[in-house]
């Protein structure tokens, strides 16, 4: 019953009624127990920290030392041509989430494009351009962050915030699913800063073994997202990275979306990460815009491309590509579940009211509706 959400709501004239049912959703998980989780609620209030184009967190490996590290250090040939023919994507025409590791197995580079993805939940969910760019900001993130993972791990971002687009929600897993939501798609034109506000950058890890997911929470310091989710990064999990995700629009057509994050790995010398950081500096002039990496992606620029500037003299090697996908977990079962946590008797009183219980699912936009005769077998039928 994890990650489901839906808003039921009711016409009557007697009765205007919207719930939200949320399930293992941060906004209620915050209630429970943090024991697993690292806080990190203090604004800063020296500089914004910008993480695009450098590590916001240097790591040091003191359990490393430098006679261990020189006899556990990868010598890895840069790809050739030919090995980097399957990952070539032309104009960006699929998605394509695609992971690559420098020759020395120091730093590792993950780069995404979800242009089509954003368009289908531009579609779903009836968007406009200012809450698309924030769910495929938050969509891209994710998926960048949960590469790498199981399969049936998920990874819950979420933008609890105070302003107008009143929150962003984005589920990913291992597989390369996504689905996610805004509070506000139809929400003018505006820049995503203001779009969303203050408040939280708030994260939770599941997986089906677990018996506690992993919550992790910081303040938002920019309110475009991937700054925020890289200052998370640093902040909350101790993770040296570098991250960026952006969108960019043509009216209601997304033309441009995705991101990237590089990561250094256990052991990852100075010298490496100086020589990342010198080429991340050269992917954002490459770029030319405040909205790393649109530009190089509405310009041509593949996933392949950008791993290939990041670890430019590193030896670049591909790991793994996946085909990103938008899929939705809702169903009846799991909307007559949200119904059980209703009393019994507010369910009859809706049922008397509105001849029917009609809720929409707010990942995907699909419609259900349920007659009496329907939920009074269900509530029959139910055990536990």
């Amino acid at each position: 019953n994890q990650y489901c959400s839906w808003n039921m709501k009711f016409s009557s004239p007697l009765l205007t009624i919207g719930i939200t049912m949320q399930c293992l959703l941060l906004r209620t998980s915050l209630t429970a127990a943090f024991s697993t989780s690292r806080r990190s609620l203090t604004t800063s209030s020296k500089s914004l920290r910008d993480g695009r184009s450098k590590f916001l967190f240097q790591k040091e490996h003191p359990f490393l030392s430098s006679t261990l590290a020189s006899k556990t250090k990868l010598a890895m040939a840069a790809a050739t041509e030919e090995e980097l023919e399957p990952f070539k994507n032309t104009h960006n025409l699929d998605d394509q989430l695609l992971s690559c590791i420098s020759g020395n197995g120091e730093i590792k580079v993950t780069a995404c494009t979800i242009r089509n993805l954003v368009n289908d939940v531009m579609i779903q969910q009836t968007l406009t351009a200012t809450p698309a760019d924030a769910l495929a900001r938050s969509m891209a993130c994710g998926l960048l962050l949960s590469n790498g993972m199981q399969i049936e791990q998920t990874y819950q971002l979420t933008m609890a915030c105070d302003g107008p687009i009143r929150g962003v929600v984005s589920i990913s897993d291992g597989a390369g699913q996504v689905r996610g939501y805004v509070g506000n798609p139809g929400l003018g034109d505006m820049h995503i800063s203001e779009a969303i506000g203050k408040g939280t950058v708030q994260v939770v890890k599941m997986h089906p073994d677990w018996k506690i997911p992993y919550n992790g929470v910081t303040a938002i310091e920019h309110g475009d997202i991937d700054r925020d989710v890289g200052i998370y990064l640093a902040s909350s999990e101790q993770r040296a990275c570098a991250l960026a995700a952006a969108s960019s629009y043509n009216g209601i057509l997304c033309t441009s979306a995705g991101g990237y994050v590089v990561e250094q790995l256990p052991g990852c010398s100075p010298e490496s990460s100086a020589q990342v950081e010198k080429n991340l500096a050269k992917l954002a002039g490459m770029d030319g815009t405040d909205t790393l990496p649109a530009g190089i992606l509405l310009s041509g620029g593949t996933p392949l491309d950008i791993c290939g500037t990041v670890l430019e003299g590193l030896d670049m090697k591909p790991l793994q590509q996946i085909a990103p996908k938008l899929v939705c977990k809702c169903s009846e079962e799991r909307l007559f579940r949200a119904i059980r946590l209703l009393p019994r008797s507010e369910v009859d009183k809706i049922i008397e009211d509105n001849e029917k219980i009609e809720a929409r699912c707010d990942f995907c936009g699909k419609v259900y509706r349920m007659g009496p005769d329907e939920v009074a077998k269900k509530f029959e039928e139910a055990t536990g």
